[in-house]
């Protein structure tokens, strides 16, 4: 494996129902940064997601998070629990990119404007598509949590 293109890089979720979406940002963080930071919502944060009394404790979040981690080899990383959007990424002056996808590229700008603000150098952002399921909708964990997809993107029976 050659020198990824960035040492330190961030990527930031709620990372409920481990799904298809979740794991395809997770594997580019890993895919361009040596070492990964992933910022965990806390419970609080979540609490106006739709569904949000079905999210997942974030101790089960982080559980399948590690488990995922665990499957895939990954063991250059550090989970941080967040209690914003920005979470550390305006503070941590060694971070270089950091991992969205096409629908929290908006997100991404905040945290370079954050950063701006404190005299730090913006991230570099990378994006991924979204990945869609069998219905050719994207994944999600609020639809997941609809109970009208599973983590694949397969439509559930009503």
């Amino acid at each position: 494996m050659g020198k990824k293109p960035y040492r330190k890089v961030v990527v930031g979720g709620t990372f409920d129902r481990l799904h298809l979406g979740h794991k395809a940002l997770l594997r580019k963080a890993f895919e361009v940064g040596e070492y990964v930071y992933v910022g965990l919502t806390s419970d609080e944060m979540v609490k106006d997601k739709p569904y949000a009394e079905m999210i997942l404790p974030y101790e089960a979040r982080l559980r399948d998070l590690l488990k995922f981690f665990e499957v895939n080899g990954y063991s250059n990383y550090r989970v941080i629990k967040i209690h914003t959007a920005i979470g550390f990424a305006d503070r941590m002056k060694s971070l270089e990119a950091i991992v969205v996808s096409e629908e929290t590229y908006k997100g991404a700008l905040v945290v370079n404007r954050a950063r701006e603000e404190r005299g730090l150098p913006p991230l570099d952002i990378i994006t991924i598509g979204l990945v869609k399921g069998k219905t050719g909708a994207k994944i999600s964990s609020s639809l997941i949590r609809a109970g009208l997809i599973d983590p694949f993107g397969n439509p559930l029976k009503k």
